[in-house]
């Protein structure tokens, strides 16, 4: 795990399309649980080189139901975005996500996480991408549509502020599919905690080598 993501934070393919140098951002670890497939870096984030480190990270972890420190902890969560580096900004908005990315490191870094219970697939590119033919028309209808691709994946939309409006507009948003999140993250937790408490009591128990 350690070399891939090496070499991931040393890439430097699409270095001619990027404003500024490239810094590509990633958290992993081969005991992750919950995968979080986003979009990309914006500027903040590639500013301090760390993942949803943004009021979009704030509205995450909310939704999540975690704290930062829960966050950061990469034996729970992996931050891989379907952009390592901030694309730029465009008239309304950031540029989409470079595209050699995913196909050049997700397969590669995917390969090396075993142990994960749960992706989150946040905006269309990611939905677009994993989801393939399933994903629906628009992104809130796949966001809707959410129990066709359980138990591996839900799709969610970005948690930008500037997606207020449309929380607003999808109560069904906050009243369904977030209660079901925050319910499938605490019971991941819960079966993390048990395998670690499992293994002390192992450990304890086994004989001394004296």
């Amino acid at each position: 795990m350690h070399n891939i993501l090496s070499e991931i934070r040393n890439c430097t393919v699409c270095k001619d399309f990027l404003p500024y140098l490239p810094r590509p951002i990633i958290q992993a670890n081969g005991d992750s649980k919950i995968l979080v497939i986003g979009q990309a870096p914006g500027r903040k984030v590639q500013d301090s080189g760390v993942p949803w480190d943004d009021a979009s990270g704030n509205n995450l972890r909310e939704w999540l139901g975690v704290d930062k420190q829960m966050f950061y902890n990469e034996n729970i969560f992996a931050l891989v975005p379907m952009g390592f580096c901030f694309p730029g900004s465009g008239k309304s908005g950031d540029l989409p996500p470079r595209p050699e990315c995913a196909p050049l490191w997700h397969l590669q870094i995917l390969r090396l996480m075993p142990e994960i219970k749960l992706t989150l697939l946040i905006g269309q590119y990611a939905q677009n991408y994993y989801l393939k033919m399933t994903a629906k028309g628009t992104l809130t209808e796949t966001v809707e549509s959410y129990k066709d691709y359980l138990p591996n994946y839900i799709p969610l939309p970005h948690p930008s502020p500037r997606n207020n409006i449309w929380q607003k507009k999808n109560s069904w948003f906050k009243e369904n599919l977030i209660p079901e999140l925050k319910a499938k993250v605490i019971t991941i937790l819960a079966d993390n905690a048990s395998t670690k408490k499992c293994h002390i009591e192992r450990a304890g128990n086994m004989p001394s080598q004296s």
